[in-house]
């Protein structure tokens, strides 16, 4: 099955099904010599497992990953690395319910009318469980980006209808402390209590909510992307596009854009202090003819409702005869909690890329 890579330079492959043995990444494109702190990436994707609050899946996953090959005494070799995490709490027989019906919004009947067959179990490599293998190549990615004092932070903005105050990060590891210190990973604490509350009222009457996350890319150099096809926001946008529920992805100004004037919304160029270039707004969101412009990167990712909820629901079965299914299983009454790695992840993937391109640009 085509379309399980990602990326030129920095390049990942991920593989396994949500009920298989394993979920795993192999990474090539590394650059030898990059101290590997597993202890970082293990963080990263505790951040995203499973079973972390009555606000997510029950289901029970340590995601403890394991690096098969591409490190010598704790540092990058230049080879392909490889990431495994086993699956260790799959009940397939969750889905035995499943196996001749198409669970509305699910990737149940695309899959079987593509390739005549699919994994019922989970939705198989549909599953968001896949999701586990981007975070941890994407951890490789961040701690790579570190280097350079690139950071990229993100947070859930909104729930449903409950948007959160725009954020301004002065200090990254305050913004990280302020968002961990509640389980819906929101960096406004106030916002953060009507949002829990919201899901968990939600999630008690068996139905699903979308939600809305933020992203902020700091200390990007100017220069990354390329023209025409593979701008940086494009590559950020197909990027987001293929996380699981995703259903919309704006930068800068966004769709808020389209209702202003050219006058309002261009970014006017000014010297700071230490006489480097800026601009005195950044409705263009850090990125200017599909290149980095020095500026922030900002960008917002739509997520849609979970599509697995605790209702009966009518569809067809695979011979097109009307059923009713019901949702069992452990799923998310919303996904924005556990997306929020996901997205920094994919957000690095794409920068580690760019920069790792941007160095053939031009002559020293």
């Amino acid at each position: 099955m085509a379309g399980n890579s990602f990326g030129q330079l920095f390049r990942i492959t991920t593989f396994g099904e949500s009920h298989g043995e394993a979920i795993g990444v192999i990474i090539d494109g590394c650059p030898a010599g990059l101290d590997i702190d597993i202890n970082y990436i293990q963080a990263e994707l505790d951040k995203r497992k499973p079973g972390q609050s009555k606000i997510t899946t029950q289901r029970k996953e340590s995601d403890t990953v394991k690096i098969l090959s591409g490190t010598f005494e704790g540092k990058t070799t230049g080879t392909p690395i490889a990431m495994m995490i086993p699956n260790e709490d799959q009940r397939s027989k969750d889905y035995s319910h499943n196996v001749d019906v198409f669970r509305p919004s699910h990737a149940d009947y695309t899959y079987q009318t593509k390739y005549g067959i699919r994994d019922y179990r989970g939705g198989g490599r549909s599953s968001a469980r896949e999701t586990a293998a981007r975070v941890a190549a994407g951890g490789l990615a961040k701690l790579l980006l570190k280097t350079a004092g690139i950071e990229i932070l993100a947070h859930v903005s909104s729930v449903g209808k409950i948007n959160a105050p725009n954020v301004i990060i002065d200090d990254a590891n305050d913004f990280l402390t302020a968002r961990e210190k509640n389980i819906v990973r929101c960096a406004d604490p106030a916002t953060a209590e009507e949002m829990i509350n919201f899901i968990d009222d939600i999630r008690k009457q068996g139905d699903t909510v979308g939600g809305k996350v933020s992203c902020y890319i700091k200390n990007c150099p100017v220069g990354l992307g390329e023209p025409v096809f593979d701008k940086l926001h494009a590559e950020l946008g197909k990027a987001m596009l293929s996380i699981n529920a995703v259903h919309g992805f704006e930068f800068g100004s966004g769709f808020t854009g389209s209702e202003m004037r050219g006058s309002e919304h261009n970014d006017i160029f000014i010297k700071d202090s230490d006489g480097n270039i800026q601009t005195r707004t950044n409705f263009s969101g850090g990125i200017q003819g599909g290149i980095s412009n020095g500026m922030p990167i900002e960008f917002r990712v739509a997520f849609k409702p979970v599509a697995t909820i605790m209702h009966n629901q009518a569809t067809i079965d695979s011979q097109g005869n009307s059923a009713e299914i019901s949702g069992k299983g452990r799923h998310d009454p919303c996904v924005v909690p556990r997306a929020v790695p996901i997205v920094e992840a994919m957000a690095a993937l794409v920068i580690a890329d760019h920069w790792l391109r941007n160095r053939n640009a031009k002559l020293a």
